[in-house]
C-alpha cells in the first residue's frame, strides 16, 4: 500500500535522543517512508554506525537558549525544509522542537508533528517559567499535530494552556519507545556478575537509581531518605553522568551509609544494572513518562516514584510499585523500608511490573502505534 506521505524528516537536539529512543521507529519507518534525520551531530557516520538506513543531516542545535546559534539553526532549518520539500516533519526534545515547528511553518511543511516528553519549566519559578512555558505555546501553535508520552503529562498540558485537547494524543498507554523486552529482561549471570564487582552479598539488597544526577531527579532526596532508612543490608547505586556537580553532596547526605554507597557515571548497558538491583526509584520533580521505570519493570523491579505527572502513569501504585509526594523525604524513607523489610510484598509488585511492561509497553507496540499513527494523518 502505497504511505500517504512519502518524505519525512525527523529532527532532535543529540545522538542520544535517537540512540536511546527513536531507532527502533526510524527502522521502522524506513520500509515505508523516505526517512532524513537532523540531528546535532559530527559524526558523519552516524546512521551507518546505528543501523539507520536514513539520511543524515548534521545540524547545531545546541541544548542551552543562545539567541544567535538558534537563530542561525532556525534559518537553515527553513533552507533545508525548502528544498527538500517534506510531506511531514517530526521533532523530538523542546529547543528542536521549536526550531522545527517554527521552521516547518514558515515553510509551510504540510504535517508538523512534536513530541512533548517533559517540561523543564513545570519545575520553575518567575521570569524562566513564563518565558519557557511561552516558548511551549509557541512551539504548540506552530505544529499541526501534538504527541505527549503519557496521558497525565497530555492533561498537564492541557491544564496549563499549552495547547488544545483535539490537537494533543498519546500512543498505545504511554512512553516514547516502549521497551525492548529481549534486551530488559530478568538476567541471573548479569546480576551476579555486577553484585559481585560491587561487594553486595546474596542476603543484601539494591536500590537503584539510573539517569542524570540532577536536582530535578530527587537525588538529594534519595540519598537523605536512604540514609534515614539505615538499613545495614540495602545498598544505593546511583547511575549516570553528574551533570550537576552533585556527587559531594550526595556523599554527605549518606555519610552514615558510605561503605554501601556506590556511582557508577556512565553505562551503555543499563540492562545489566537493573538485573543486579532489588528495587528501583525515581523519585523525580518532573518527568514526561519515566521510560526507565518501564525499563526496571521489564527486569521485575518493583519502583519507588514521585506521585507526578508522568510517573504516575509508568507506576501502578499498591500494584508494580509505590508513589510517594515529590520531595518528601519521611514518605520516600518509608517507602524504601516498607519494600525492603516486605520481602513477599517487594516480590509481587515486581512481577506486576513485569507482567506489565510485557503487556503494554513493548517496543514492538509502540512502534506499531508510531506506523498506525502516520498511516492515519490527513
Amino acid at each position: 500500500m502505497k504511505p500517504l506521505k512519502s518524505k519525512i524528516c525527523i529532527v532532535v537536539s543529540s545522538e542520544m535522543t535517537i540512540k536511546a529512543f527513536l531507532k527502533e521507529q526510524i527502522i521502522a519507518l524506513a520500509k515505508s517512508y523516505e526517512v532524513t534525520l537532523i540531528l546535532h551531530t559530527d559524526n558523519l557516520d552516524f546512521a551507518a554506525q546505528n543501523g539507520l538506513p536514513v539520511k543524515v543531516i548534521p545540524l547545531a542545535i545546541e541544548r542551552a537558549i543562545r539567541p544567535v546559534a538558534d537563530l542561525r539553526a532556525l534559518y537553515r532549518l527553513v533552507y533545508l525544509f525548502r528544498q527538500y520539500h517534506f510531506d511531514l516533519i517530526h521533532s523530538v526534545t523542546p529547543k528542536a522542537g521549536l526550531l522545527a515547528m517554527l521552521a516547518g511553518k514558515i515553510s509551510s511543511t504540510p504535517v508538523r508533528i512534536h513530541t512533548f516528553t517533559g517540561q523543564v519549566w513545570a519545575t520553575r519559578q518567575g521570569l524562566s517559567r513564563y518565558l519557557l512555558k511561552n516558548m511551549d505555546r509557541l512551539l504548540a501553535a506552530s505544529a499541526t499535530h501534538l504527541l505527549a508520552d503519557s496521558a497525565s503529562q497530555r492533561q498537564f498540558l492541557i491544564d496549563q494552556k499549552i495547547t488544545q485537547a483535539e490537537k494533543l494524543n498519546v500512543l498505545a498507554d504511554g512512553s516514547i519507545s516502549g521497551v525492548d523486552l529481549v534486551r530488559f529482561r530478568p538476567n541471573a549471570a548479569s546480576r551476579s556478575a555486577i553484585r559481585a564487582e560491587l561487594g553486595i552479598k546474596d542476603d543484601e539488597l539494591l536500590l537503584l537509581f539510573l539517569g542524570r544526577l540532577n536536582r530535578d531527579k530527587g537525588v538529594f532526596d534519595l540519598a537523605a531518605a536512604y540514609s534515614a532508612a539505615a538499613l545495614p543490608q540495602l545498598h544505593l547505586l546511583l547511575v549516570g553522568p553528574d551533570e550537576g556537580g552533585l556527587k559531594e553532596a550526595i556523599q554527605q547526605l549518606a555519610a552514615p551509609c558510605a561503605e554501601r554507597l556506590h556511582f557508577i557515571d556512565y553505562t551503555d548497558k543499563p540492562e545489566s544494572w537493573f538485573a543486579a538491583a532489588d528495587i528501583f526509584c525515581l523519585p523525580s520533580y518532573r518527568e514526561g513518562f519515566g521510560s526507565v521505570i518501564i525499563e526496571a519493570a521489564a527486569c521485575g523491579l518493583p519502583a519507588i516514584g514521585s506521585n507526578i505527572y508522568g510517573i504516575s502513569d509508568a507506576i501502578k501504585d499498591g500494584e508494580t510499585g509505590m508513589l510517594v509526594q515529590a520531595g518528601d523525604r519521611d514518605e520516600l524513607t518509608a517507602a524504601i523500608v516498607q519494600l525492603v523489610m516486605q520481602p513477599e510484598c517487594r516480590d509481587k509488585m515486581g512481577q506486576a511490573a513485569l507482567k506489565r511492561a510485557n503487556a503494554d509497553f513493548s517496543v514492538r507496540r509502540l512502534v506499531q502505534a508510531w506506523l498506525h499513527y502516520y498511516d492515519g494523518l490527513k
